[in-house]
């Protein structure tokens, strides 16, 4: 650039000497010949001399060969002012220039642009000189024009770069510092400003250094010292100091900035993770904690539990895994609907968390179900400790202005006596719990090494469960219900038994609440109520028609939607008298008389015997026993038990007989063991009797040699 000034500025004082001369006469007709040919032919510069007249107006008098080529001008425009030769535009753009020559009396520069005869642009760099007559008047305009084509798409190019790199920059979401090799802050983008909460003017101040947290100080200095050494990274998160103080999570690149193959400084890329860091903190919560409660959950258990047993192993101590499961809240959550359970399980998990601290955490493992691991205690302190947690449920829970009282059952097992893995303390632990509510709720106890003796887990029975039909391991026993004026047993009821091959004899008390929760009550239910129709259709090809079986219905089974056609279905398959099946229903199936009412008329209209089980232990209502179509009602032996002791189980059991003679029902007193038992009932004017006085339940082939091997059938001794 300075050497074209230069030329520029040699250019002006020769064209100013050239005039003088040439004025003053002194150069001869051979030398001005001479110097204009080499102005004006062989300079590469194009050459233009433009004639003043009034107006003003500025008429070509001479265009060199190169003007004409590049300019696009021919030799017509000779003679031709600018709006004669030149379209308007260009005509007003030199029209202008040159009129400032006129005003100015000085040489004028400009930039201008047009396209040569080849249709390509051309830029040009214009010099206007005048010429003056001995009047100090402008007759004539020489201008010179240079072609800067190429000079200016290249500064054209770096402009573009530059734009390009400032619109990158500055526009770019994430901070960028520019900074020198010694960490000293040259240059911040607006994303940078909004990162710190520093301007620019104040980060240029400053080294980078001094923003970052000294924790990860030493490791950020090592990541640029190796950057100012050639090398472009991105291999670090950090903690950046915001301008008020608190700390921002980020991400860096680094990039170095090399000219002429040497490093001048580097690029820091700050992307903010703060954000991102909060959503992962509240991702990591609610994988380890319960929604509904907040507690700490399952997986945050196993974790704990892996943690202590196996990376403290050889710092480890005796714990206590204690699994809390709320006594009978399945009925409060049906009776008062699952927001309020939800509401209840809130403030169970509230009262709980106040054991919570560095060597106590409570866990929330599934509906009622809750854990606690004690650390650093012995079984003694357990035992205390579950002692506190009942002093816990001791005051009653407030719910819509009602109260109400919840108790817990706990089973505990302790590390490492009772288990060396999580799974074993936690199946231990569930096993404890499962012997408490076998035993009566609302204590604990701990795990003791028998309690698996005869069945490993409830896992594998369920296993085995799933399987004893296929196999033929479900049987059905019988027990005979006796009339108490005839003696005769014409009625009995169908008990399902299971052999398993591997457990032996499996109480019903342990399969069929196993049953219900699996949902296999179904399938297992079908398969009763086919066996007994099959039963009597083959007593009944024997001659016994005179005969009625009770079978036990689950409520999950008769709120099936095939239910009904499933029994027809049956009926019509072996071609029974309907009056020969007995369906027996608990008195918590009829708490949902809108679904249940429809299923009973149906059953009636099929002619089917239908009772109430155990009456008397739910919750009985004589609306029920009005709506229903009912026929029988079967008293709780519960009652019976202590019919000869107790004046309130014998004046219950009377009122139960009363009122179902009063109604036209037909009573069943079950579980009978006593003759006075026999007497008493017999007294009161009891229908039936049914149990071990008479007869435990027994299989097919014993009932008939026993109650049907005569005819007429066989009468009993009352």
């Amino acid at each position: 650039m300075r050497i074209l000034l230069l030329e520029d500025e040699q250019m002006k004082q020769y064209n100013h000497f050239l005039t003088i001369e040439l004025e003053s006469g002194k150069a001869g007709p051979k030398i001005q010949k001479i110097i204009f040919e080499i102005i004006f032919q062989h300079i590469q510069d194009m050459v233009f001399v433009m004639k003043v007249e009034e107006g003003p107006k500025f008429r070509y008098l001479f265009i060199n060969e190169t003007g004409m080529k590049k300019a696009n001008l021919s030799i017509e425009a000779i003679g031709k002012t600018f709006e004669e030769a030149l379209s308007t535009e260009a005509a007003f753009f030199l029209q202008k220039m040159y009129e400032k020559l006129l005003n100015t009396k000085e040489v004028v520069i400009f930039n201008d642009r047009f396209v040569n005869e080849g249709g390509n642009e051309v830029y040009g760099e214009t010099i206007l000189t005048p010429i003056f007559d001995n009047e100090h008047s402008i007759r004539y305009i020489i201008a010179i024009t240079r072609d800067i084509t190429e000079r200016t798409m290249k500064k054209k190019k770096i402009m573009e770069s530059e734009q390009r790199y400032r619109s990158i920059v500055d526009h770019n979401l994430d901070a960028i510092f520019t900074l020198s090799t010694s960490g000293k802050i040259m240059e911040a983008n607006p994303a940078a400003e909004r990162l710190t909460g520093y301007t620019e003017k104040e980060m240029t101040i400053r080294s980078i250094y001094d923003m970052i947290d000294d924790r990860d100080l030493e490791k950020f200095r090592q990541l640029l010292d190796k950057t100012c050494s050639g090398y472009a990274l991105e291999n670090m998160d950090c903690k950046l100091i915001h301008r008020k103080g608190h700390l921002l999570i980020v991400h860096i690149k680094t990039v170095p900035i090399i000219v002429n193959e040497e490093i001048k400084g580097l690029y820091v890329i700050f992307k903010d993770l703060s954000e991102q860091a909060k959503n992962m903190e509240m991702i990591k919560f609610m994988a380890f904690h319960d929604q509904l409660t907040g507690l700490l959950n399952r997986r945050a258990l196993l974790e704990h539990l892996n943690e202590r047993i196996y990376v403290d192993a050889n710092n480890s101590f005796e714990f206590a895994l204690f699994s809390i499961d709320l006594d009978r809240f399945k009925y409060l959550n049906d009776s008062l609907g699952h927001l309020a359970g939800d509401e209840i399980l809130k403030k169970v998990s509230s009262r709980l968390l106040q054991f919570q601290n560095d060597n106590c955490f409570v866990y929330r493992v599934g509906g009622d179900e809750f854990t606690i691991l004690l650390l650093h205690t012995n079984r003694s302190e357990a035992s205390h400790f579950a002692s506190k947690i009942f002093s816990l449920f001791s005051q009653s829970f407030y719910l819509n202005s009602h109260e109400y009282f919840i108790s817990p059952s706990i089973g505990i097992s302790m590390f490492p006596n009772d288990g060396k893995d999580p799974e074993t303390l936690i199946k231990n632990a569930d096993e404890a719990l499962f012997r408490v509510k076998e035993k009566g709720r609302a204590h604990y106890q701990f795990y003791c090494t028998d309690m698996n003796s005869v069945i490993t887990n409830v896992v594998t029975l369920e296993t085995h469960l799933r399987k004893a039909i296929e196999k033929n391991e479900l049987v059905l026993y019988y027990q005979p219900q006796i009339d108490c004026e005839t003696g005769e047993a014409k009625c009995f009821e169908a008990l399902l038994r299971w052999k398993d091959h591997e457990f032996g004899h499996i109480s019903p008390d342990v399969f069929i609440p196993l049953a219900e929760d699996t949902g296999m009550i179904i399938s297992i239910g079908n398969w009763v109520i086919e066996s007994v129709c099959k039963q009597i259709k083959t007593w009944n090809e024997k001659g016994i028609d005179d005969i009625r079986i009770a079978i036990n219905i689950s409520p999950k089974q008769m709120n099936q939607p095939n239910f009904v056609p499933f029994i027809q279905l049956m009926i019509e398959k072996y071609n029974l008298n309907p009056s020969s099946l007995e369906i027996e229903i608990t008195e918590g199936v009829m708490h949902d008389t809108r679904e249940v009412v429809p299923i009973l008329f149906k059953l009636k209209q099929l002619g089917i015997y239908i009772s109430v089980d155990d009456f008397g232990t739910g919750f009985s209502s004589l609306n029920y026993l009005k709506r229903f179509p009912i026929d029988g009602l079967k008293i709780d032996q519960s009652f019976i038990k202590e019919i000869l002791s107790d004046e309130k189980d014998a004046a219950i059991t009377t009122t139960i007989i009363h009122l179902g003679k009063s109604l036209g029902l037909e009573v069943i007193a079950e579980g009978v063991e006593e003759k006075e038992q026999v007497s008493f009932l017999r007294n009161v004017g009891c229908h039936k009797i049914q149990g071990y006085y008479f007869s435990k339940p027994i299989p097919v082939d014993e009932l008939e040699k026993m109650f049907l091997c005569s005819s007429p059938m066989k009468k009993i001794l009352i």
